[in-house]
This record gives C-alpha cells, sequence and structure tokens, in this order.
C-alpha cells in the first residue's frame, strides 16, 4: 500500500486481516475438536495448529503494520502471506481428511513454504527502518 493512500483503506487492509485472522481461530478450534474426536484425523491436528498459531502471527503483523511499526508493504505482505500459506497448509489437509484427495499438487508444501517466507518477510519489516518522507 502507498505511504499516501488514504487512512480508510489502510483501516479497511488492517480490518479485513483481522477478521481473517478470527475466523482462521474459530476453524483452527474447530479443526482441533474434529482431531480430538474423528478416528484417523492425524492430519487435522496439524491443520488446527497451523491456523491457531498463524492467526496470532496475523494479529501481530497487522497490529505492527498499523502503529507504523514495520514497513508497511512489507508487514502486509507478511500478514497476507500468513493467511495465504496457513490456509492452502490446512485447507490441503482438510480436503485430504474429508474429501479424499488434496486441493491440487504440492499445496500444503507451497503453503507451509509460504509461511516460512512470510516469517523472514516480517523479520526483514521489522529490523529495516521505515523511510521518513
Amino acid at each position: 500500500m502507498h505511504p499516501d493512500a488514504p487512512i480508510a483503506t489502510a483501516n479497511t487492509t488492517i480490518r479485513l486481516a483481522a477478521v481473517l485472522a478470527g475466523l482462521m481461530g474459530a476453524l483452527g478450534v474447530v479443526l482441533a475438536a474434529a482431531a480430538a474426536h474423528q478416528p484417523d484425523a492425524t492430519r487435522l491436528g496439524s491443520a488446527s495448529s497451523m491456523l491457531l498459531f498463524h492467526a496470532s502471527a496475523v494479529l501481530g503483523a497487522a497490529l505492527l503494520t498499523a502503529q507504523g511499526l514495520i514497513q508497511r508493504h512489507l508487514g502486509l505482505a507478511a500478514t497476507y502471506g500468513f493467511i495465504l500459506g496457513a490456509a492452502l497448509f490446512a485447507g490441503d489437509l482438510a480436503m485430504r481428511q474429508y474429501v479424499g484427495h488434496s486441493l491440487f499438487t504440492m499445496a500444503a508444501p507451497t503453503g507451509g513454504t509460504l509461511l516460512i517466507l512470510s516469517w523472514l518477510v516480517l523479520a526483514v519489516a521489522a529490523g529495516w527502518p521505515r523511510r521518513r518522507g
């Protein structure tokens, strides 16, 4: 997002990330319950963990971005990378459990790789000073 973007647009982007984090958290709890009560549901435990852990990461990255403590474009890239990566990873495992096939070839590893990259982008966003304009 451009530094001169309207406040409403910036707030909407951050608010959307918070909404998605809430949904990730809720789905993570649902999958944890399913893993505890369904037979042969070990994949769901991993899917649940990825959603729950990264829901918190989304909130943290979004707040750091909104407060201007990290570079905005990198902060948003990390925030939405967490969302997409966790969705791919957890979605693939849940589809394998309930439908019997994956989202697409290499969906879970793609999601995991995106999560790793998002953590690295967050580290760069925090360590690289913002430009003053």
